[in-house]
Protein backbone atom coordinates (compact mmCIF):
# COMPACT_ATOMS: atom_id res chain seq x y z
CA UNK A 1 0.00 0.00 0.00
CA UNK A 2 1.20 3.49 -0.78
CA UNK A 3 2.13 5.80 2.10
CA UNK A 4 -0.60 8.28 1.21
CA UNK A 5 -3.78 8.00 3.31
CA UNK A 6 -5.80 8.88 0.19
CA UNK A 7 -4.68 5.80 -1.75
CA UNK A 8 -5.64 2.19 -1.38
CA UNK A 9 -4.28 -0.77 -3.23
CA UNK A 10 -6.58 -2.95 -5.28
CA UNK A 11 -6.35 -6.75 -5.08
CA UNK A 12 -4.07 -6.68 -8.14
CA UNK A 13 -1.67 -4.29 -6.41
CA UNK A 14 -2.78 -1.22 -8.39
CA UNK A 15 -3.19 2.06 -6.53
CA UNK A 16 -6.64 3.61 -6.40
CA UNK A 17 -6.88 7.22 -5.36
CA UNK A 18 -9.88 8.75 -3.60
CA UNK A 19 -11.28 9.98 -6.92
CA UNK A 20 -11.05 6.48 -8.44
CA UNK A 21 -12.96 5.08 -5.47
CA UNK A 22 -15.56 7.86 -5.68
CA UNK A 23 -15.98 7.22 -9.42
CA UNK A 24 -16.46 3.49 -8.84
CA UNK A 25 -18.98 4.22 -6.08
CA UNK A 26 -20.93 6.50 -8.46
CA UNK A 27 -20.95 3.77 -11.09
CA UNK A 28 -22.34 1.28 -8.60
CA UNK A 29 -25.61 3.22 -8.74
CA UNK A 30 -25.51 3.11 -12.54
CA UNK A 31 -24.90 5.70 -15.21
CA UNK A 32 -27.19 8.72 -15.11
CA UNK A 33 -29.83 8.60 -17.82
CA UNK A 34 -28.88 11.75 -19.68
CA UNK A 35 -27.55 12.57 -23.12
CA UNK A 36 -24.07 13.07 -21.60
CA UNK A 37 -23.75 10.66 -18.65
CA UNK A 38 -19.97 11.04 -18.29
CA UNK A 39 -20.28 14.84 -18.09
CA UNK A 40 -22.95 14.40 -15.41
CA UNK A 41 -20.70 12.03 -13.45
CA UNK A 42 -17.83 14.47 -13.87
CA UNK A 43 -19.87 17.33 -12.41
CA UNK A 44 -20.71 15.17 -9.39
CA UNK A 45 -17.00 14.47 -8.91
CA UNK A 46 -15.79 17.98 -9.81
CA UNK A 47 -13.92 16.79 -12.92
CA UNK A 48 -14.63 16.85 -16.65
CA UNK A 49 -16.42 14.16 -18.57
CA UNK A 50 -13.20 13.61 -20.51
CA UNK A 51 -11.38 12.88 -17.23
CA UNK A 52 -14.13 10.44 -16.25
CA UNK A 53 -13.59 8.58 -19.53
CA UNK A 54 -9.81 8.72 -19.13
CA UNK A 55 -10.01 7.26 -15.62
CA UNK A 56 -12.46 4.57 -16.72
CA UNK A 57 -10.14 3.62 -19.56
CA UNK A 58 -7.18 3.37 -17.20
CA UNK A 59 -9.16 1.31 -14.67
CA UNK A 60 -10.25 -0.96 -17.53
CA UNK A 61 -6.69 -1.33 -18.86
CA UNK A 62 -5.42 -2.15 -15.36
CA UNK A 63 -8.07 -4.86 -14.98
CA UNK A 64 -9.81 -3.10 -12.09
CA UNK A 65 -12.92 -2.74 -14.25
CA UNK A 66 -13.39 -5.97 -16.17
CA UNK A 67 -16.56 -5.12 -18.05
CA UNK A 68 -18.56 -2.01 -18.75
CA UNK A 69 -22.05 -2.67 -20.01
CA UNK A 70 -25.66 -1.62 -19.80
CA UNK A 71 -28.04 -3.53 -17.59
CA UNK A 72 -31.62 -2.75 -18.50
CA UNK A 73 -34.62 -3.29 -16.25
CA UNK A 74 -36.60 -5.18 -18.85
CA UNK A 75 -39.77 -5.27 -16.77
CA UNK A 76 -39.91 -1.46 -16.90
CA UNK A 77 -39.80 -1.79 -20.68
CA UNK A 78 -42.77 -4.17 -20.67
CA UNK A 79 -40.74 -7.35 -21.11
CA UNK A 80 -42.24 -9.64 -18.51
CA UNK A 81 -42.23 -13.05 -20.21
CA UNK A 82 -38.79 -14.49 -19.60
CA UNK A 83 -38.14 -18.13 -20.36
CA UNK A 84 -35.44 -20.71 -20.65
CA UNK A 85 -36.13 -23.48 -23.13
CA UNK A 86 -34.61 -26.92 -22.70
CA UNK A 87 -34.18 -28.77 -25.99
CA UNK A 88 -33.58 -32.51 -26.51
CA UNK A 89 -31.21 -32.49 -29.45
CA UNK A 90 -29.39 -35.59 -30.69
CA UNK A 91 -25.68 -35.33 -29.94
CA UNK A 92 -24.72 -35.42 -33.60
CA UNK A 93 -26.91 -32.34 -34.27
CA UNK A 94 -26.12 -30.21 -31.19
CA UNK A 95 -23.54 -27.97 -32.77
CA UNK A 96 -25.60 -27.46 -35.93
CA UNK A 97 -28.81 -26.71 -34.00
CA UNK A 98 -26.99 -24.60 -31.40
CA UNK A 99 -25.47 -22.43 -34.12
CA UNK A 100 -28.87 -22.14 -35.81
CA UNK A 101 -30.60 -21.07 -32.58
CA UNK A 102 -27.78 -18.68 -31.64
CA UNK A 103 -28.09 -16.97 -35.04
CA UNK A 104 -31.64 -15.84 -34.26
CA UNK A 105 -31.77 -12.32 -32.79
CA UNK A 106 -34.64 -13.27 -30.48
CA UNK A 107 -32.39 -15.79 -28.66
CA UNK A 108 -30.40 -13.90 -26.04
CA UNK A 109 -28.39 -16.90 -24.81
CA UNK A 110 -27.75 -20.33 -26.26
CA UNK A 111 -25.65 -22.96 -24.54
CA UNK A 112 -25.12 -26.67 -24.05
CA UNK A 113 -25.16 -28.67 -20.80
CA UNK A 114 -24.80 -32.35 -20.00
CA UNK A 115 -27.96 -34.37 -19.58
CA UNK A 116 -28.80 -36.21 -16.37
CA UNK A 117 -29.98 -39.48 -17.91
CA UNK A 118 -33.45 -40.47 -16.82
CA UNK A 119 -33.93 -37.25 -14.82
CA UNK A 120 -33.27 -34.36 -17.19
CA UNK A 121 -32.49 -35.17 -20.80
CA UNK A 122 -32.34 -31.64 -22.18
CA UNK A 123 -28.91 -30.67 -23.45
CA UNK A 124 -29.33 -27.44 -25.40
CA UNK A 125 -30.80 -24.27 -23.90
CA UNK A 126 -32.07 -20.98 -25.26
CA UNK A 127 -33.21 -17.91 -23.33
CA UNK A 128 -36.05 -15.68 -24.52
CA UNK A 129 -37.49 -12.33 -23.36
CA UNK A 130 -40.79 -10.97 -24.70
CA UNK A 131 -43.78 -8.91 -23.65
CA UNK A 132 -46.02 -11.92 -23.11
CA UNK A 133 -45.90 -15.70 -22.89
CA UNK A 134 -47.72 -16.21 -26.18
CA UNK A 135 -44.98 -14.32 -28.03
CA UNK A 136 -42.31 -16.54 -26.43
CA UNK A 137 -44.30 -19.70 -27.19
CA UNK A 138 -44.74 -18.74 -30.86
CA UNK A 139 -41.06 -17.83 -31.13
CA UNK A 140 -40.07 -21.23 -29.70
CA UNK A 141 -42.46 -23.09 -32.00
CA UNK A 142 -40.92 -21.34 -35.00
CA UNK A 143 -37.41 -22.28 -33.85
CA UNK A 144 -38.49 -25.89 -33.28
CA UNK A 145 -40.05 -26.10 -36.72
CA UNK A 146 -37.02 -24.55 -38.42
CA UNK A 147 -34.63 -26.95 -36.68
CA UNK A 148 -36.83 -30.03 -36.90
CA UNK A 149 -36.74 -30.45 -33.11
CA UNK A 150 -40.02 -31.41 -31.44
CA UNK A 151 -38.92 -32.30 -27.92
CA UNK A 152 -38.50 -29.21 -25.76
CA UNK A 153 -39.81 -27.63 -22.58
CA UNK A 154 -40.41 -23.95 -21.87
CA UNK A 155 -39.82 -22.74 -18.32
CA UNK A 156 -41.08 -19.23 -17.59
CA UNK A 157 -39.72 -17.23 -14.69
CA UNK A 158 -42.31 -16.13 -12.17
CA UNK A 159 -40.35 -13.27 -10.62
CA UNK A 160 -36.93 -11.69 -10.57
CA UNK A 161 -35.14 -12.67 -7.40
CA UNK A 162 -31.85 -10.83 -7.45
CA UNK A 163 -29.87 -8.27 -9.38
CA UNK A 164 -26.36 -7.43 -8.40
CA UNK A 165 -24.69 -4.12 -9.13
CA UNK A 166 -22.12 -4.05 -11.88
CA UNK A 167 -19.53 -2.61 -9.46
CA UNK A 168 -18.98 -3.35 -5.79
CA UNK A 169 -16.66 -1.32 -3.59
CA UNK A 170 -15.34 -3.02 -0.48
CA UNK A 171 -14.94 -1.09 2.75
CA UNK A 172 -11.18 -0.96 2.23
CA UNK A 173 -11.82 1.02 -0.96
CA UNK A 174 -10.90 -1.68 -3.44
CA UNK A 175 -13.26 -3.13 -6.05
Amino acid sequence: MSGSPCRRTSPGGKDLDALDRDLLAELEAGLPVTSEPFETLGRRLDITGAEVLERLGRLRNEGIIRRFRARIDQRKLGISANAIVGWKVPEERREEVGLLFASHPEVTHCYERRAVPGRWDYTLYTVHHRADRNAVTEEVRALASGAGISDYTIIFSSKELKRVPAVRIRENGSP
